[in-house]
């Protein structure tokens, strides 16, 4: 099993970093494309200025391999119904992150590279996590714990806690 990364951002250092992270944790080869758009307009909810995430996911599942996880990282805001936003969604082989609201920019902020580049590592190992069957974690240090905001995400490590460990050893047998 490969983790293949699409990419709208084309920031070869961060994707590098998120790359290593993720080979490290999950084992796994990771490849690396650069995609000059992976959402159209037919995700946009036009009220809220915002992309359904399962409608993006539901389109990828058809097009990854059969041996492999697709990680796809977007600018574009998300949501999915019953939540304001979301900063990724996994199911059936697909991930998604958005960096839209990982920035600092957006809370008004001046941009911060290096927490940047450790909210992208963190989002894209969770989601990647959830892809390998793991649920959300109560250990709220732990990277599958839920982020409800961005200060969670701040909160938490980007590296799995024992019981998570645990169980993707588990899994993985």
């Amino acid at each position: 099993m490969e983790i293949k990364i699409f990419s709208e951002m084309n920031d070869l250092e961060v994707l590098e970093i998120v790359k290593k992270i993720l080979e490290e944790t999950y084992e796994k080869i990771v490849h690396i494309e650069f995609v000059g758009k992976l959402i159209d307009e037919s995700t946009l909810n036009k009220e809220r200025r915002q992309h359904d995430a399962w409608k993006i996911v539901e389109k990828y599942i058809t097009q990854k391999g059969r041996d492999e996880y697709l990680l796809l990282i977007v600018e574009e805001d998300l949501y999915v119904e019953k939540f304001n936003y979301i900063f990724g969604l996994a199911w059936n082989g697909v991930a998604i992150v958005s960096t839209y609201r990982l920035k600092q920019e957006f809370y008004g902020y001046d941009s911060d590279r290096q927490l940047f580049i450790e909210r992208l590592i963190k989002e894209a190992v969770h989601e990647i996590g959830h892809l390998h069957n793991l649920t959300h974690c109560s250990n709220k240090k732990c990277v599958m714990a839920f982020s409800n905001w961005i200060g969670d995400t701040d909160y938490k490590s980007w590296t799995l806690c024992q019981n998570c460990r645990m169980k993707l050893l588990r899994k993985s047998r």
